[in-house]
């Protein structure tokens, strides 16, 4: 008797008793094509496609684009606020040093 397991109702539970995962050679590598499905009662059990099995991993990849876009922008500010304080700070030095030049031009 061959039955096959579904993701919903496995075969077995030990994963040392599944069959490894092979690549498919009929389709690319990183399509989101759908399984073939048997018809009937089976039909309704084997419902995921392998596009629904990449979605946490979409979604994983979603979540770190956005997450390092976050981080770039503060980046970003932190490099403005480090350049205005050092402009605010060059301003104040040649203040002082005009200041200086008058005061001894004055004497």
């Amino acid at each position: 008797m061959n039955i096959t397991g579904t993701i919903d109702r496995p075969l077995t539970h030990d994963p040392k008793k599944q069959a490894p995962m092979k690549p498919s050679t009929s389709e690319p590598a990183g399509s989101a094509t759908e399984d073939v499905t048997t018809t009937g009662a089976n039909a309704s059990r084997q419902n995921r496609t392998r596009e629904m099995q990449l979605i946490p991993e979409a979604l994983a990849r979603a979540h770190m684009h956005g997450r390092l876009h976050e981080a770039e922008l503060e980046r970003q500010a932190a490099r403005l606020a480090a350049a205005r304080r050092m402009q605010r700070r060059a301003e104040r030095a040649s203040r002082r040093a005009r200041r200086a030049l008058a005061m001894a031009v004055m004497q």
